[in-house]
């Protein structure tokens, strides 16, 4: 415990060791994945004016109604982002970059806030990456979306990634609205028999009763109406063409008509990438078209496709599967024994450092098993070694710190090529 019993606020986490590479790793991955699909990062506030998201999430949803942090300083009601959309679609809008023509791709990555139970992937103060394409209602482009994200997981090592698939149609009186009262008429015989959760979504957001993830209610949603079986000419016309552009590039995808998302700006497709090392709660993150949410924040009628990856999430996904467990970001460890050797054991460092190479040493006048003991804790891969006697010969000694490594001692000069000829 910390000194006077501080600790971390519930919900919260410190990234340090293996976890922080992995933290690292997260976001590293989605500057090489998303720059390379032509997206550029915007970075935006941790906190909005409070009805930038009750306009866009929805005010009958969960997060609006019950986990986001709202404080009132002065006049003002402001808000800790719960995600990510809301206030890239209003940094766009407020300056203009869909006036500029053509479609508009950018992502973004930092921590998001939701009042919730903290249990296994789901925290307080949590982290996403994520992509918003706005400009254009092209199916293709939906389709690789959801690729570009199966490509992030891939260049993180993390393999067996699930992709769920569905369409929930529209907003015309013959697509979505039909089909919630579709799911109005099939469910009202019956309410009493599903969960006191599903029971109050019923009136106020009732396609999440489709995804409850109650056992009862699972059942009695397997027989009710299928989303991607109601669907108007168009809509069903843009979910064949994603399936096909996914198709076509062999992705492997599950259509799952209990998939809904919890958000209200969502239309047509959206899709979901789950992991089976997280469990019951499986999802390491989502996204899908929302095609009206530009409008409701006073721009113009605009089409967009994103989504929203859970850093957590994919960083349990990561520590099952034994990525970076071996990783450091530290190659050589200096060990200077005495002042002089001390001294150039610095410059040597500096060097090191200057070829680009991540390099540390003792500053503390330990002994020289404490410092190998420290090379070998910090998992240096190499450990360079400089007594008074290879100082004064003008030597230094490289010793490879992998198993069956050996090593070799060889001119003070010549001592970073020889770093660099050991190093893989």
């Amino acid at each position: 415990m910390a000194k006077d019993g501080i600790r971390a606020i519930e919900g919260t986490r410190d990234y340090f060791g293996v976890d922080g590479i992995r933290f690292e790793k997260a976001f590293g991955a989605a500057a090489e994945i998303f720059s390379r699909y032509g997206y550029e990062k915007i970075t935006s506030p941790v906190f909005e004016a409070t009805g930038l998201f009750a306009r866009s999430i929805g005010e009958a949803t969960d997060i609006v109604e019950k986990e986001m942090y709202t404080f009132t300083p002065g006049s003002d009601s402001i808000t800790l982002r719960p995600e990510g959309t809301a206030g890239v679609i209003r940094a766009l809008l407020q300056h203009s970059m869909h006036k500029q023509g053509g479609l508009v791709k950018l992502w973004y990555g930092g921590p998001m806030f939701r009042r919730e139970r903290p249990q296994k992937g789901r925290q307080r103060q949590f982290h996403q990456v994520g992509i918003e394409a706005v400009g254009s209602g092209d199916p293709l482009l939906d389709a690789e979306v959801i690729r570009m994200g199966l490509a992030y997981y891939e260049r993180l090592g993390i393999g067996g990634v699930r992709l769920r698939l569905n369409s929930i149609g529209c907003a015309k009186d013959e697509c979505r609205p039909a089909y919630r009262k579709l799911l109005k008429d099939a469910i009202a015989p019956k309410l009493g028999e599903f969960c006191k959760t599903c029971q109050g979504r019923f009136e106020k957001n009732i396609l999440r009763i489709l995804d409850c993830k109650n056992e009862s209610c699972k059942k009695l949603a397997a027989d009710l109406p299928k989303s991607h079986e109601k669907l108007c000419g168009e809509c069903d016309q843009h979910f064949t063409a994603v399936k096909e552009g996914l198709d076509a590039h062999g992705a492997q995808y599950d259509v799952d008509p209990t998939l809904v998302r919890g958000l209200d700006y969502y239309t047509r497709t959206v899709f979901e990438y789950t992991h089976s090392a997280l469990g019951a709660q499986d999802a390491i993150g989502g996204g899908g078209r929302y095609d009206g949410l530009v409008e409701e924040l006073g721009g113009p009628a605009t089409q967009a496709v994103g989504f929203a990856l859970g850093v957590e999430r994919i960083m349990i996904a990561m520590e099952a599967l034994g990525c970076c467990a071996c990783e450091t970001p530290l190659q050589v460890y200096g060990i200077g024994l005495g002042e002089d050797c001390h001294k150039a054991m610095a410059g040597m460092i500096a060097r090191l450092r200057n070829a680009g190479i991540s390099a540390d040493m003792d500053y503390e006048g330990k002994s020289f098993k404490a410092q190998m003991r420290a090379a070998n804790r910090r998992g240096a891969l190499v450990a360079l070694i400089l007594g008074d006697n290879e100082l004064e010969k003008g030597e230094i000694t490289v010793k490879d710190m992998r198993e069956g490594g050996g090593q070799e001692t060889v001119p003070l000069n010549a001592g970073v090529e020889a770093v660099l000829q050991m190093l893989p």
